[in-house]
């Protein structure tokens, strides 16, 4: 290559780190600083693809190893709370996904399946090492906790307290993961407990789990239940369900709730209403997933249901998930040789990128208590 190309490169080179630095500097983190939320960046090719592809491209290029991060937790948090997302380009592959969320059902009957064989089927030896002894993958209640088994503890509490649970009781749960709060319910309250999954190895485990409590597991679409139960729960469940099948859901929910029962609602919220998701979590985490706002919530729940109680504890999935991240580390070594150093950057960089977006309150956490309308209200505890 002669000397002029040579130069033309480097300056091209020069003009992408120019702006991607001077994006940075807004949230103060530094290209090649010394603090533990500036960025080392090993891969000079990186600069032009964040630039050009985004999100994808600034995940992407991490699994890639282009670049390090000592605190990407703190990283995620600074870029989130200047909003330099909103500086970053959409590639053209998202403005499509976004357009067919809008023109087709991405979590109909058929493509809901995908999650659980992409995501929750990865394998039982992985979740049962990163989460607590009730295998809870969705938010801990922190507010006096002091580690995750008591957070978790908690927040099945508190969810069986809120929907008044009493023994005899028929519970729903859709979206019943591994089981720990079917047997929760079953063996703390007494409540007869049906779940529901997507997942073939979450069935498998909540049945070894709840086996000799009265709970069955069925792996099946939550819109063919059709039976009423006192109480229904879905927790971690409805970010899956896209919008445009709340409406269904909803629906679902009704037919399924006695004239007198509780429905309580845990989902990871938007702050705006809209059908965008994040391009990178879109490919490698959760597919075809979409995060509710309020009024998404509110539109569909009015025709059915009176809202009796909405709880906003989003801070708690920032410890949550900065926890799954540190037993995710100290159980690495017994997980590398079946998933490799791709998908542990992968993993690295979902958790953290999380827990970023949680602390900057970018997204938040509601549990969210609905009734055909109880006459006095409801005394609901926190």
């Amino acid at each position: 290559m002669s000397s002029s190309c040579i130069e033309e490169v480097n300056l091209a080179e020069n003009h992408w780190f120019q702006i991607v630095q001077e994006m940075l500097r807004k949230a103060d983190i530094t290209v090649g600083g010394s603090r533990p939320w500036d960025i080392q960046v090993a891969n000079p090719d990186f600069f032009k693809r964040v630039l050009q592809e985004g999100s994808l491209g600034l995940g992407e290029s991490y699994m890639d190893g282009w670049w390090e991060c000592e605190r990407l937790d703190i990283f995620f948090h600074r870029v989130l709370a200047a909003r330099l997302d909103h500086e970053l380009p959409h590639h053209f592959k998202d403005t499509l996904r976004v357009v067919a969320a809008r023109l087709t059902n991405l979590q109909s009957r058929k493509r809901a399946w995908i999650v659980g064989r992409e995501h929750y089927d990865l394998g039982n030896d992985l979740f049962s090492r990163m989460l607590d002894p009730y295998m809870q993958y969705s938010c801990g209640y922190w507010k006096e906790a002091k580690t995750l088994e008591q957070a978790q503890d908690a927040k099945l509490k508190l969810i069986c307290e809120k929907l008044q649970l009493a023994p005899g009781m028929t519970l729903l749960d859709i979206g019943c993961g591994w089981g720990g709060l079917a047997e929760y319910a079953a063996r703390h309250y007494g409540a007869k407990v049906s779940g529901v999954t997507i997942s073939a190895e979450q069935q498998k485990m909540a049945q070894q789990r709840c086996e000799g409590l009265d709970v069955t597991i069925l792996l099946q679409d939550y819109r063919d239940l059709d039976r009423q139960f006192d109480r229904i729960v879905s927790v971690g469940m409805f970010e899956h369900v896209g919008p445009k099948n709340y409406a269904t859901y909803f629906e679902v929910v009704n037919r399924n709730l006695k004239p007198d029962g509780l429905f309580l609602l845990h989902t990871i919220g938007a702050n705006k209403t809209d059908e965008s998701v994040d391009a990178w979590i879109n490919r490698y985490i959760f597919p075809n997933g979409c995060l509710p706002s309020v009024r998404h919530i509110a539109d569909a729940h009015e025709p059915y249901f009176v809202m009796e109680d909405w709880h906003n504890f989003g801070q708690d999935y920032d410890l949550t998930l900065m926890a799954w991240y540190q037993r995710f580390l100290a159980a690495w070594p017994g997980l590398a040789e079946a998933y490799g150093e791709r998908f542990k950057r992968m993993f690295t960089y979902y958790l953290n990128a999380c827990a970023g977006a949680f602390r900057a309150r970018d997204i938040q956490l509601w549990q969210v208590l609905f009734s055909h309308g109880v006459e006095g209200g409801l005394r609901v505890p926190r």
